[in-house]
């Protein structure tokens, strides 16, 4: 498993690799755009399991892709 600082880049690696903007994938996945910009900065190091789902569930992927 990943230490909890890479949730944000891992979050990060695979919206741009899906070509999303942080904005976009706020808006998809229902998230915030400050709590994702926070995640994606490491200022949230342990993000809620609701947000976890959201998110992977925007970019298509499970919780544990994103732990990884």
């Amino acid at each position: 498993m990943t230490t909890q600082n890479n949730i944000g880049a891992t979050i990060k690696k695979k919206r741009v690799k899906l070509g999303l903007s942080q904005e976009g994938l706020a808006q998809k996945s229902g998230v915030k755009y400050t709590t994702l910009s926070k995640i994606e900065s490491g200022v949230i190091k342990t993000p809620s399991v609701l947000t976890m789902a959201q998110i992977a569930r925007a970019l298509s992927v499970t919780i544990e892709d994103l732990l990884k």
